[in-house]
């Protein structure tokens, strides 16, 4: 018999994700989640508590921002191209991205925009995938004193690449990437990890090497093929929008609201569709995906572009140079597109709320979707006590 979830285990997994339900903000309570755990076949699913406060109950196919939980999609896709050879993995970009050809890079990364050297090298997808380009966000920025120059100037220029995701803000892609191209790198290509914009010019590269849009490229390669009907950059239509959960930012005096069905920034398509974290999805979406791993790739990736989305892809002098928070390479690197810990689970998790892990040794797939924002403290107690849960919940 295959591996299987325990009848207590099930009865633990519901206590536990009912424990995180409520709407007191200071108790680090969510208004609703669903919560997906998968041993092989074996599937359960918890839908407690509402879409918003107050608002109808929460259900199995309720929709979610997933913001970085896009990533490791965005990477698939690329591999998909790499695979059918229109993406060389190790090819400079200036053939697809020539706006990212020649470039200058800051002589501090919190420093004037003008006083820069020349790149020692140019970039490749590779860099991109592992984010080690040398744009992007670094941990120094929180706790910088005033923000730093390249930061304002990215602000000016509606990147919208240092916050939340945005879908409103971004200009197309062709104009996205130019102005990207006309500020500095903030290190040089392949020496240290920086989180996010990688992605994001990831899903322009797509578009190019593709010859068509990149929420069309997604479609096509990778949504259709694994089923993933409801993964998408925006929710059309009043019946979609209905499954959507409203966005909460956690506030000393309580839950706030800053994106509902009616009037949300996911209703309509983006000019931009951000491969860093743009998708809305569901928990069987996000299983499908899982299991094409679980699957050795089929029917979307070769069994070598699996390996290497879950092989940890970092060398010992990136990851020394650390994340986003202290000790985040501690026990894990980074592949593309997503995070492989020690223990051979890959996953990534997103920040208006979600989390997504593969542990293949256990078969055993964990997906918690929340609509309230994490905290600047690392995963929320709701999503680590849920893995932990299903852990246990293992026959």
């Amino acid at each position: 018999m295959g591996v299987r979830l325990a009848d207590e285990g099930r009865d633990l997994l519901h206590r536990t994700a009912a424990r995180h339900v409520g709407d007191d903000a200071g108790d680090d309570l969510v208004p609703g989640l669903v919560a997906l755990v998968a041993a092989g076949d074996d599937v359960h699913v918890e839908a407690l508590g509402a879409l918003a406060v107050g608002g109808a109950p929460m259900a199995r196919d309720t929709m979610f921002r997933i913001s970085s939980t896009t990533k490791p999609m965005t990477a698939a896709v690329t591999m998909t191209l790499v695979d059918d050879g229109l993406v060389d993995l190790d090819e400079p970009v200036d053939r697809l991205l020539p706006e990212l050809a020649g470039r200058r890079v800051l002589c501090h990364p919190d420093g004037p925009l003008d006083d820069t050297v020349p790149a020692r090298r140019p970039i490749t997808a590779r860099d991109l995938l592992t984010f080690t380009f040398g744009f992007g966000l670094a941990g120094e920025m929180f706790t910088a004193a005033a923000p730093w120059p390249v930061v304002e100037a990215a602000d000016r220029l509606r990147l919208a690449t240092f916050g939340p995701p945005d879908p409103a803000t971004p200009p197309a892609a062709d104009e996205w990437i130019a102005r990207l191209g006309s500020l500095p790198l903030i290190t040089q290509p392949g020496e240290r990890w920086l989180y996010n914009t990688g992605a994001s010019v990831l899903g322009v590269l797509v578009q190019r090497a593709a010859r068509a849009p990149f929420a069309e490229v997604l479609r096509a390669r990778l949504f259709d093929p694994l089923g993933m009907h409801d993964t998408a950059f925006w929710a059309p239509g009043p019946g979609r929008l209905r499954r959507l959960a409203t966005a909460y930012r956690p506030e000393p005096a309580g839950l706030v609201a800053w994106d509902e069905p009616a009037g949300s920034a996911w209703g309509r398509p983006p000019e931009f569709c951000d491969g860093a974290g743009g998708l809305l999805s569901t928990a069987d979406d996000l299983l499908a995906f899982a299991r094409m791993f679980l699957d050795g790739g089929a029917p979307v990736l070769s069994a070598s572009s699996v390996r290497a989305m879950t092989t940890g892809q970092l060398t010992a002098g990136q990851r020394s140079r650390g994340g986003l928070l202290p000790g985040d390479f501690d026990d894990q690197s980074w592949s593309f597109g997503q995070a492989v810990h020690d223990s051979g689970a890959f996953g990534w998790d997103g920040g208006l709320g979600s989390s997504w892990l593969v542990d293949p040794a256990r078969e055993l797939t964990v997906i918690v979707l929340t609509q309230r924002m994490f905290g600047d403290s690392g995963l929320p107690d709701v999503h680590a006590e849920i893995r932990r849960a299903a852990r246990a919940a293992l026959a």
